[in-house]
C-alpha cells in the first residue's frame, strides 16, 4: 500500500453514503448485499447509490458479483486489511499502535494501547 492507493481510498469513504454502504457490506461478511437492499436499507435512490457504490469500487474497496438480475456487492477485506496496516506501521508510533502477525490463526492482529 502507498500513499497514493491509501487517499483514494479515504476520499471514497470521506462521503456519508459511501461511509454507510460500506460499513452495511463489512456487517455482511463474504456474502455481500445486493444493490437494491443497499438502496432500501440507506434510504436512497437507486441511481444515487449506483454511483457511490461505482466510486468505492473504482476506490478498489468493494467487489461487484452478478447473481441473476442482481449485482451483489461485497466489502473487500484484504484490501481494508491493507489500508489499516498502512495506516498502523506508517503512521502510527509503535507505542500506541502495533500489528503482529498470528501465524496459527493465519490473519494479522492489531494492538491499539489505551493511554488514558
Amino acid at each position: 500500500m502507498d500513499i497514493q492507493n491509501a487517499i483514494i481510498m479515504f476520499d471514497a469513504l470521506s462521503q456519508e453514503t459511501r461511509l454507510r454502504a460500506f460499513r452495511l457490506l463489512v456487517q455482511a461478511g463474504t456474502a455481500g448485499l445486493a444493490a437494491g437492499a443497499l438502496s432500501e436499507q440507506l434510504g436512497t435512490p437507486h441511481n444515487t447509490m449506483s454511483f457511490h457504490l461505482s466510486h468505492l469500487a473504482n476506490a478498489g474497496i468493494v467487489s461487484s458479483r452478478k447473481e441473476g438480475r442482481s449485482v451483489i456487492y461485497s466489502a473487500n477485506f484484504d484490501v481494508m486489511r491493507d489500508l489499516i496496516g498502512f495506516m498502523v506501521k506508517d503512521c502510527c508510533s509503535g507505542e500506541f499502535a502495533s500489528i503482529r502477525e498470528d501465524k496459527r490463526k493465519g490473519c494479522s492482529i492489531i494492538e491499539l494501547a489505551d493511554h488514558c
